[in-house]
């Protein structure tokens, strides 16, 4: 029976270290995140205050740079289409 009770105690030991080491890594996981959603929102309020959707001046596409280097146009559905010249 003690020796049972002495064998259960060192699982007990192992799973509580385990659990602390876990428990750690999760803290450190959660800052990091933190740190990148911080970082995410402060250079999209950035993005949102060095552009507004009306004032593209290549006529209404975001271009993208795309992981080759090259600039991908993508349209920018909320701008309003310019109106076509018509003569009459």
């Amino acid at each position: 029976m003690e020796r049972l009770n002495t064998k259960l105690y060192l699982q007990n030991c192992y799973i509580m270290k385990e659990n602390e080491r876990l428990r750690k890594k999760a803290q450190l996981l959660n800052q990091e995140n933190q740190a990148l959603l911080s970082e995410l929102k402060q250079r999209l309020q950035s993005k949102t205050k060095s552009s507004h959707p009306n004032s593209n001046t290549n006529g209404g596409a975001i271009g993208n740079v795309t992981s080759r280097g090259a600039t991908q146009n993508i349209p920018d559905l909320n701008v309003t289409p310019l109106p076509a010249n018509k003569t009459a």
